[in-house]
């Protein structure tokens, strides 16, 4: 009952939020109390305080979470409620339901046959996303883990990684900032080694600004080239985030092969691949 009551009151604490922003349409005040609904459920869920001491990085977390559950449209109004109680902009983040819908899994011969029709910079960029299993923008946040260790707030499994040997530790920054371990194989990190920048580089991708230490492709530009080098070689293209799907089937097998029960294998896949619920991943796995 206690829980019920709490709840109400955050409805209401998001209700007043919205009337406070003067917004144009009966509709739109709906919608965004709705929004801000949503994310003071979020914050009691994670026990972050309340609207009134919402942060930024707070907010990118929600918004974060919310793009492995709902569609752009709707992402993208979340965004506007909070920026317009925030009082400043945040990053844009595209939906991961909606690539998980429209990807499927290449094999790994197919996803040879498109590097091989790519620049040198973008197949490596290829490579590296299909062996560790990440989204575009994180191929220009790669960082050896000496350099910047990942993440600590969130709890994960120690075996993670189970099974894969030779590998070189990195980190990427994911949706919401969240910093992750990801593995490479070491022949494939002594490539990546070889495009180190000395000085590194801005990139702005989806106009957000990133800081790359290798010169390699990534973003929306690798993306773009994979999918050019997808349809010139095979005929079609599902997307680079067909690589993430890849990763999501092969791990799985991995694991289960190695004796793991697939609720197991699933919640370690998915800390791998930077998710929120081991539920989201299981998509993947159509």
């Amino acid at each position: 009952m206690a829980k019920k009551t709490s709840f109400r009151s955050a409805a209401k604490q998001a209700a007043l939020a919205s009337q406070s922003l003067k917004l144009s349409s009966v509709r739109t005040e709906k919608n965004y109390e709705q929004a801000l609904t949503g994310l003071t459920q979020f914050i009691q869920e994670q026990k972050l305080g309340d609207l009134r001491s919402l942060t930024k990085e707070k907010a990118e977390r929600y918004l974060a979470m919310r793009s492995q559950e709902v569609g752009q449209k709707t992402l993208d109004l979340d965004r506007q409620a909070i920026q317009a109680v925030l009082g400043q902009n945040l990053e844009v983040i595209k939906s991961e339901k909606e690539q998980v819908l429209k990807s499927r899994a290449y094999t790994h011969a197919q996803v040879t046959m498109v590097a091989n029709a790519q620049s040198e910079k973008n197949a490596l960029a290829t490579h590296i996303a299909e062996s560790a299993g990440l989204r575009a923008h994180e191929l220009l946040t790669l960082r050896p883990v000496t350099e910047r260790p990942a993440d600590t707030h969130r709890p994960y499994r120690d075996d993670r990684f189970t099974g894969r040997q030779h590998v070189a530790v990195y980190t990427v920054e994911g949706k919401g900032g969240l910093c992750r371990e990801v593995i490479l194989d070491k022949a494939l990190a002594a490539k990546l080694e070889e495009r180190r920048l000395d000085t590194p580089r801005t990139v702005f991708d989806r106009e957000v600004r990133y800081e790359s230490h290798y010169d390699i492709g990534g973003g929306q530009k690798w993306s773009n080239s994979f999918s050019a080098a997808s349809k010139r070689t095979l005929g079609w293209s599902t997307g680079a985030h067909g690589l993430r799907h890849q990763y999501a089937q092969s791990r799985m097998n991995e694991l289960q092969g190695s004796g793991y029960e697939y609720r197991q294998a699933l919640t370690i896949v998915s800390e791998e691949m930077g998710h929120f619920r081991p539920d989201i991943t299981e998509v993947y796995l159509r």
